[in-house]
């Protein structure tokens, strides 16, 4: 994947608590321009939103990056996370992604 512009890093850390696996992964400092994204950084943005809330993903490639653990709020988005997320797929279509 081709990176432009500072890179996201991302942290996770891991627990198991009553038999879950959970996932914790931090918010980037600074985000990053959507404009200036690849489709597979806008997919990898917008879901690194939906796994730190806990959503479960189904298809193998968000498995494979975000693990299949689910919790509550189970992908519920608020305030500023849901507006970048309408953000992210808004450049997704106009990228045709």
């Amino acid at each position: 994947m081709k990176t432009r512009g500072p890179i996201t890093k991302l942290f996770v850390l891991a627990s198991v608590a009553s038999g879950f696996l959970v996932f914790y992964f931090s918010a980037p400092a600074m985000a990053q321009n959507a404009a200036d994204m690849s489709c597979d950084e806008l997919w990898y943005a917008r879901n690194v939103i939906y796994a730190r809330n806990g959503y479960c993903f189904q298809t193998s490639r968000a498995r494979a990056a975000f693990g299949a653990g689910c919790f509550s709020p189970y992908g519920a988005l608020h305030g500023w996370e849901r507006n970048r997320v309408n953000e992210l797929q808004m450049w997704e279509r106009r990228r045709g992604c």
